[in-house]
């Protein structure tokens, strides 16, 4: 009888022992397939099942049920927690659930250069993190928003410095929204800005709608000082600013290389022909060497800029108008011979 009782006793140890190695292995033992760290990104919302399944469809762990068991021990089915998770490889389930449960995230950076309108900048940041383009738009526009940061649906883009940004995939519309006050207060408060835009009698906003217009004119950095101070000379003498640049946005054919007659006619607050002044807000995103360029601009009696032939983009200027149109004849003559019509 006692030997008996010895040989259960030994089994029963034998199968705990067995039992608590695998319990053991599927807690503490590898259970990642790749040799390199991956990248995993959770919605919002998903369940234990979910992460379990996307985990197993993109080949990151070994077992699910081994994955699931441990993830039932440490309680994460309740404290899932959504984003992008950079897996290294070796991971066991222990290890794995910790780092998901406590919602350590990869930081995503946020790429955002000179864009044309609000929405191709909504399109950009969505592609970096879990919100849609139209949810971002939205929190851009909300009402309530704009009338807190004295801002417009017009003048809202000029908020947005370009810039690469570190944020996190889980970045909400509303925070992505207050990110970019936070980063346009911290630039302004830099390089004495503010002090320079003051002196020329002008608030952020209409720096930015210049700088925009700037922006559009030439892609040469060394030009955008010239050309800054001859707008800014146009608005001191209260003559239209006359920018082809602001005529297209006003039309809404980015296509247009020729401004013609009919799109000078054409009916907008923007087009700077038919209305002194500056547009109502920026025609882009300026780029930080725009604003810069109206914010200490060349000094000169400049009035008059045209386009000079070729492709390089840069231009000719002039301080009266007869010598305007003679630039201008020689450019209207290359682009004729090139065959551009509109």
């Amino acid at each position: 009888m006692f030997r008996r009782l010895i040989k259960i006793s030994i089994v029963v140890l034998l199968v705990v022992g067995i039992l608590a190695a695998i319990g053991g292995q599927r807690i503490f033992g590898n259970n990642t397939l790749h040799s390199i760290s991956q990248e995993v990104y959770i919605p919002t919302g998903s369940t234990l099942a979910d992460v379990s399944e996307l985990l197993k469809d993109q080949e990151i762990i070994k077992s699910t049920s081994s994955f699931e068991w441990v993830a039932s021990l440490m309680k994460y089915g309740s404290r899932v927690k959504p984003g992008k998770y950079k897996i290294e490889p070796n991971r066991s389930n222990r290890e794995l659930i910790s780092q998901l449960r406590l919602g350590v995230q990869e930081p995503i950076k946020i790429t955002i250069s000179t864009a044309r309108k609000l929405s191709d900048v909504a399109g950009v940041v969505a592609q970096k993190i879990e919100a849609d383009s139209l949810a971002i738009l939205s929190a851009l526009l909300d009402p309530s928003f704009l009338s807190a940061q004295d801002l417009t649906a017009e003048t809202v883009i000029g908020t947005i410095i370009p810039n690469t940004y570190e944020a996190y995939w889980t970045l909400s519309p509303e925070e992505f929204a207050a990110r970019m006050v936070k980063e346009h207060d911290k630039f302004w408060s830099q390089k004495n800005r503010l002090s320079s835009a003051e002196k020329l009698g002008m608030s952020k906003s209409e720096v930015a709608t210049l700088a925009s217009i700037v922006e559009k004119e030439s892609i040469q950095d060394d030009e955008r000082p010239i050309i800054a101070g001859l707008y800014l000379n146009r608005l001191k003498q209260n003559i239209p600013l006359q920018a082809d640049p602001t005529v297209v946005y006003g039309v809404g054919d980015f296509t247009i290389r020729r401004v013609l007659n009919r799109h000078l006619a054409h009916e907008s607050p923007y087009n700077t022909y038919l209305h002194s002044g500056l547009p109502p807000g920026p025609i882009c995103m300026p780029s930080i060497s725009s604003i810069d360029a109206v914010l200490d601009p060349d000094r000169h009696d400049y009035l008059f800029m045209c386009a000079k032939p070729g492709y390089n983009g840069s231009h000719s200027f002039a301080r009266t108008n007869a010598e305007h149109e003679r630039n201008a004849n020689v450019y209207r003559r290359w682009l004729s011979n090139q065959g551009i019509k509109g």
